[in-house]
Order: structure tokens, then sequence, then C-alpha cells
């Protein structure tokens, strides 16, 4: 049996199809907004993670430095590895560097403990016009923690009664024999200390 609809159905039908577009179309809008917050947050957190990283690299480098400096005192090692550097500068202008190349700047930038660095950014970009009112001028917060490891063991030279022979140092699985007249062949940053992302 053939059914016939009338204009009234279809009268009725149409405002229903109205509503269920428009419930479409504000999902779908729903979505960009948050695609677009999650974005901005993102982007924000990649900023926080190469300022950590870039200041606690910094740091490791003026260690490193220290370290051989004082090659020939090798009392002060221990308290050089433990990041007790004495008169280290500020390394938090790295962190500031870093942040800007990626769209954001430095809140808060600070050691946190010996060899640690604690940094907080806000996004430069806002997260945009939304569905939600205020969105506009919104911009998303990162912080994140850098840590400075040092991979070094120090192990007391072989006792053939010469003061002025150096401790070895092994480094992971290599050994260095330690030569302050040869510092091209000395440790690089890298090898006497790892940088990686905790925590925060």
């Amino acid at each position: 049996m053939t059914r016939h609809f009338s204009r009234g159905d279809a009268g009725q039908a149409f405002p229903i199809y109205i509503t269920v577009v428009a419930g479409l179309l504000f999902l779908a809008l729903a979505y960009l907004a948050v695609g677009q917050a999650a974005t901005n947050r993102s982007g924000a957190q990649t900023a926080a993670d190469a300022a950590a990283l870039a200041a606690a690299q910094e740091a490791r480098d003026q260690l490193a430095g220290e370290w051989v400096d004082n090659i020939g005192d090798p009392a002060s090692w221990e308290r050089i590895f433990n990041g007790l550097g004495v008169g280290l500068d500020d390394t938090c202008w790295r962190a500031a560097q870093l942040a800007s190349q990626n769209d954001a700047h430095v809140d808060a930038c600070a050691p946190d403990g010996p060899l640690g660095y604690r940094v907080e950014v806000t996004a430069d970009d806002p997260v945009g016009k939304s569905i939600v009112p205020g969105t506009e001028n919104k911009r998303a917060h990162a912080s994140a923690l850098a840590v400075i490891e040092p991979i070094c063991e120090i192990e007391p030279p072989d006792g053939d009664g010469k003061d002025d022979v150096p401790p070895r140092l092994t480094c992971e699985d290599q050994e260095w024999e330690l030569d302050p007249e040869d510092s091209p062949e000395l440790p690089k940053p890298q090898d006497l200390f790892d940088v990686h992302l905790a925590d925060s």
C-alpha cells in the first residue's frame, strides 16, 4: 500500500531537521574549540620543556667548565658533580630564549635544588575566538622541570705513591685517562652529565 505524506507532515518535520542540524553544528564547533585549546596547551608545554632543558643544559656546561678548571684539584670534583658549583652564572636567560623561539614567554624560572631547573611559561598567542565566551584572550600556561644527572664515577688512582696522579673517571661505559695538559681529550659536558625532563 502506498503511503502519501501531506504538506502538514513535511512542515512538522522541517523544524526537527533544523534542530538536528543546529545541534550537529554546535557539537562541531565545540570539538573545534576543544581542539584549539588542546593545541595551544600543547604548544605551551613544548615551550616549557624546551626552556627548562635549556636552562639545565647551560648550568651543566658551566659545571663542566668548572670541573675542567679544577681538574688538578680532585678534592673539589664531588662538590662539582653534586651541582655545587662556585659562582655559576644565572642560566634563566637560556630559558627565556628557548621559550621565545617556541612562541611563549617565561613567567618564572628558578633552580630546583642544586641539579634542577623549574620553568613556567605562558603562550604568546591566545586560544582565539570560539563558541566558549571569553576564550579569545585566554592563553595557555605550562610548567616543566629539567634535572642534571651526573653520570660519572670517581675512582681513586692506583697506589703508586704519586700525589699528582688524578683519580680515574668512568662515565657510563667509558673510562677517561685524565691529563690536565691535554684538554682536548677531556670529557665534554654531555660526557659528564645527562640532562632530561622530570615529572613536575
